[in-house]
């Protein structure tokens, strides 16, 4: 399918006017048999679409995907998923050392001499 446009529009221009900032690379992507699989599924299937579209934080229409976009999308759910994991992992260690320093504190505090110790 091919998209008549004018002289001064790239074909580049369309993806990027989807997305927030300027495409400054189009890498190529080797893609399996599954992947492919998994590619036409998303694209077709409205919940898939739906759900990639949540989680890219990116509006895409039933149909009016191209691969390029969703190729995208999936790249930004990826991205996202794996700093929210790598944040929790952060604040996970955040607590535990938390935990760790709490306990020191307490340790001390035990055998400090109580304030009111002192007084007669």
């Amino acid at each position: 399918m091919s998209i008549d446009l004018p002289h001064n529009v790239l074909q580049t221009d369309l993806m990027a006017s989807r997305m927030s900032q300027t495409v400054v690379r189009r890498p190529s992507l080797p893609l399996t048999a599954a992947d492919e699989a998994d590619l036409a599924l998303l694209k077709e299937s409205a919940p898939y679409l739906q759900a990639l579209s949540r989680l890219a934080g990116q509006g895409l229409s039933e149909g009016e995907v191209t691969e390029s976009v969703l190729l995208h999308a999936i790249f930004e759910a990826g991205l996202a998923a794996v700093r929210q994991l790598a944040e929790s992992d952060g604040y996970g260690q955040v607590a535990v050392e938390y935990i760790a320093d709490e306990a020191a504190r307490r340790r001390l505090s035990r055998r400090r001499r109580p304030a009111w110790a002192d007084e007669a």
